[in-house]
């Protein structure tokens, strides 16, 4: 007549943030036994019974409760991991490119110290006249990839460029890249498959900040994907970092391919997630920005560098929502 609640214990004990539950509901389980035991035995305490088992009900209802949550926690931090590896990487129009990525860069970081998320400069290499040929970051806080994800993609700006005499309009672009760091891997990395170097790590101007190989660099022969982090000082946290961007990187390819064979209208309105689509133009002439994936355009480009970027981030966000509804 009284039985326990439905749950997976296994589950429960291997996951390390309920692990500590399960002995309680092995408690609360064992003492319902006892009272269903007592009861065979002498079934004219079925009364004091009712309210003991009752309130073991209540105890692991009450626990399953907070488990229940763990679980959705996790699961949501599965979908929007809270930490990404942020990439930008100059583009067409030379120097000018160069500069614009590193604005770009310093947009994302600007708007990462608004929201108390934690930036790391992973790896960086400089132009030589300035600006980002490429570099890499890690960022970590809440919802970080939910807000960011949809950045992904090629930024185009058009400026009169400080060196130029005529006044005339450059285009430049630069690329940027979301990569969701994820606790479940989808893709498993054979130890044969990478290649490590070391090399010391080069501070700005590009000497050398220190003088033992505590630079990573590794490469994923099947794929040619190339990663590198100097931001730590011991070569092991550098390998550990290089690694996690190359798990990064080889996920979000396997993700890309299966986003390619759907055919829903997220993937028409918002994008594909591919680094070399046309997502945004920064024209400074006319002051405007533009997302051509959704057809919007704001003004004050400097307050939008300077990390202002809420009402873009929002507003993607919403046409996503639109399209799956």
């Amino acid at each position: 007549m009284y039985t326990s609640m439905k749950f997976d214990m296994e589950k429960i004990k291997k996951n390390p943030k309920t692990a500590f539950f399960a002995s309680e509901l092995e408690r609360l389980d064992r003492e319902r036994h006892d009272i269903e035991q007592t009861l065979i035995a002498d079934p004219s305490l079925e009364e004091i019974a009712k309210d003991d088992l009752k309130s073991i009900e209540e105890s692991e209802r009450a626990l399953l409760e907070k488990i229940e949550v763990i679980f959705a926690e996790e699961q949501l931090e599965e979908e929007f991991p809270n930490e990404i590896i942020l990439e930008v990487r100059a583009g067409a129009g030379g120097e000018e490119a160069a500069l614009f990525a590193e604005e770009l860069a310093q947009m994302y970081s600007r708007y990462a110290e608004r929201r108390k998320w934690n930036w790391t400069v992973l790896d960086e290499s400089r132009a030589a006249m300035g600006g980002y040929k490429d570099a890499s970051f890690e960022i970590r806080g809440k919802d970080v990839y939910k807000d960011l994800r949809f950045e992904t993609g090629v930024h185009r700006v058009q400026r009169i460029p400080t060196t130029e005499k005529s006044g005339r309009i450059h285009t430049s672009t630069a690329s940027v890249a979301i990569l969701p760091v994820r606790k479940k891997y989808t893709v498993e990395i054979n130890p044969t498959d990478i290649e490590m170097e070391f090399s010391r790590a080069g501070g700005a101007g590009g000497q050398n900040v220190n003088k033992v190989e505590t630079a990573v660099r590794i490469i994923h022969k099947p794929t040619g994907i190339a990663v590198r982090s100097q931001a730590e000082r011991s070569q092991q946290r550098n390998r550990e970092k290089a690694l996690a961007m190359l798990q990064a990187k080889l996920d979000a390819i396997e993700a890309e391919k299966t986003e390619l064979q759907l055919s829903s209208d997220r993937l028409s309105q918002i994008g594909s997630g591919d680094r070399s689509e046309k997502i945004r133009t920064y024209n400074f002439p006319q002051d405007r920005i533009t997302d051509h994936r959704i057809k919007e355009s704001w003004s004050n480009i400097e307050s939008v560098l300077d990390g202002g970027l809420d009402d873009m981030l929002e507003a993607l966000s919403n046409a996503f929502k639109q399209s799956t509804t």
